[in-house]
């Protein structure tokens, strides 16, 4: 079966995953997170690709990323990608793949689901119940989005500044997100779209992709959301 083409689009925001092959680990140690941050930050640099979110779990990654350009995400990660595998097969003398094939993608309709997609990202490590609360876990943006610890990797979307011109009240506000759950509708559906690497939004918003991009994407949420596992 051939691969679906990517579907990039300068401006869109868009979710994306990547995972250890065969779900093994992708980070052992303090380091191999900082090497791959390192790494994450020169590529969003040199592709020009804004980060607004991401989590780091043990065995998978997930990040809220807007490109400035079609191939700049693409680029970012086969960049990312050849950096923190040859560092990890040199530290772990390993051979062979580290990812579980290619990154998966959803492009985000984000007046609709943003806000949905950084607290899907940011409560992934509650929902694998590695802690309690988001804040408690070292690896993610939520320290720089509700907290105000500055990562300067962290571009801020443009729905995130309209929370208020004011950056403690962002915060604040930003924070209250977090006290509602999502919806286990919105999480089978953001789950869902992002597996399969299908936009994440309404009919227009898919509607209005398909006709940027020329093609029909040939998709139709159906049926009740399916249980799955953290990811």
């Amino acid at each position: 079966m051939p691969r679906r083409p990517r579907m990039y689009l300068p401006g869109i925001p868009v979710h994306l995953i990547q995972r250890g092959n065969n779900h093994q680990p992708c980070f052992f140690t303090v380091e191999d997170c900082n090497f791959y941050l390192e790494c994450l930050d020169r590529s969003l640099t040199r592709y020009q690709v804004q980060l607004h979110a991401y989590v780091l779990m043990t065995n998978h990654v997930h990040l809220l990323v807007t490109p400035a350009e079609e191939e700049g995400i693409s680029r970012m990660m086969a960049l990312l990608g050849c950096h923190y595998v040859t560092y990890m097969n040199r530290r772990y003398q390993r051979t062979g793949t580290l990812w579980e094939g290619r990154h998966r993608s959803s492009l985000v309709d984000a007046e609709d689901y943003l806000f949905r997609c950084y607290r899907y990202i940011e409560l992934n490590p509650v929902r694998a119940g590695l802690v309690n609360h988001p804040e408690e876990y070292r690896w993610s943006s939520y320290h720089h989005n509700a907290l105000g610890i500055r990562n300067a990797m962290i571009t801020e979307h443009a729905l995130y500044l309209g929370l208020s011109i004011e950056e403690h009240l962002r915060h604040s506000y930003y924070k209250e997100l977090f006290k509602r759950e999502l919806s286990a509708r919105d999480i089978a559906i953001i789950h869902n779209t992002l597996n399969q690497n299908f936009p994440l939004g309404n009919d227009r918003f898919r509607k209005e992709i398909e006709q940027t991009l020329r093609r029909r994407l040939g998709y139709e949420l159906r049926g009740r959301p399916f249980a799955f596992s953290s990811g």
